[in-house]
């Protein structure tokens, strides 16, 4: 069990019977009185955020969450097929519960699928993905009329701001953190 000092951001708990995760944490001690703990909560798995004050007594389940190594086979329509790595098993992850890990994945992609008793409710995907741009405008030699980035459609569908030397074909690295542009791949 944790105690309301415990509380830390990126700690999982069970509130209300379900997985949260602390975002955003504040102490404070009045000069009276117990010492106050100021949270932000996500749900884990709706997404919605709550803020809560707790005080110095209080207790918490830790979330039994287990991590399980899969890879991401295919897309049907606003589902996501992975299959588990050491059993084989698959399951569907619905893009909503995905969140914006659906713009990184790729067929085969070694991912770690977050689950909640039996319930995938999240995916943390590899710190950095190599994606292939599918549409971009050409880069004219000395066109320094326009920003230092353009757009570029990925082979996900994701459109982000790559510099100007990048065409049409490239494949290129993104951090998956932040969803930028980080390198291009030598092919």
């Amino acid at each position: 069990m944790y105690t309301a000092s415990d509380l830390r951001k990126g700690l999982k708990v069970i509130i209300d019977g379900e997985p949260y995760i602390v975002t955003a944490f504040e102490f404070s001690k009045p000069g009276k009185g117990q010492a106050l703990y100021r949270t932000k909560l996500r749900n884990m798995i709706t997404g919605l955020s709550i803020d809560r004050t707790y005080r110095e007594g209080e207790t918490f389940e830790p979330a039994s969450l287990e991590e399980r190594a899969m890879q991401f086979l295919y897309k049907e329509g606003d589902h996501y097929h992975f299959m588990d790595n050491e059993n084989y098993e698959q399951i569907i992850i619905s893009e909503e519960s995905l969140g914006d890990a659906k713009n990184f994945l790729i067929e085969n992609l070694n991912v770690k699928v977050l689950m909640f008793g039996d319930r995938a409710i999240g995916v943390e995907l590899p710190n950095f993905v190599n994606l292939r741009v599918m549409k971009t405008e050409p880069w004219v030699r000395g066109d320094t009329s326009k920003a230092d980035f353009k757009p570029a459609t990925l082979e996900t569908g994701y459109v982000l701001r790559v510099p100007p030397f990048i065409e049409e074909g490239e494949l290129i690295t993104i951090d998956t953190r932040t969803g930028e542009f980080s390198k291009r791949v030598k092919e």
